[in-house]
């Protein structure tokens, strides 16, 4: 059964560093654009960081500068580096894989991970 993993959420001080994984597992064979999204308590889902397959990638405007989505294609993982933490990055994050085949052939158009928490401490 395909399904992401996240890890490395967790408390961190204002102005300090995360890096949170995100693993695909289940018969793989190719994953187009992978992605990091978070919720913030009483807010909309919205979207972090973005890569393709080709390794373009897209921020939003409040992460810029000072987080960095990287993806390693042959282990199925995508990665956010998450520097200079604010208390308003506080949420839990969630890995986004969109237009996912696995090696039967079968296509996923969106799957997501269950979700890490990450807490910055003001």
């Amino acid at each position: 059964q395909v399904q992401l993993v996240e890890s490395g959420g967790g408390l961190v001080q204002f102005g300090g560093s995360l890096r949170l994984a995100c693993a695909a597992s289940g018969g793989i064979f190719s994953i187009n654009a992978m992605g990091w999204y978070r919720q913030a308590p009483g807010k909309q889902r919205e979207s972090v960081a973005t890569i393709a397959s080709g390794g373009s990638t897209n921020y939003a405007d409040s992460v810029k500068g000072r987080f960095a989505i990287s993806r390693d294609n042959a282990k199925n993982t995508v990665y956010l580096q998450m520097n200079s933490l604010k208390p308003e990055d506080t949420a839990v994050y969630y890995c986004n894989a969109d237009d996912l085949y696995t090696d039967y052939g079968y296509r996923y158009l969106e799957v997501w991970g269950q979700g890490t928490l990450v807490t910055v401490m003001s």
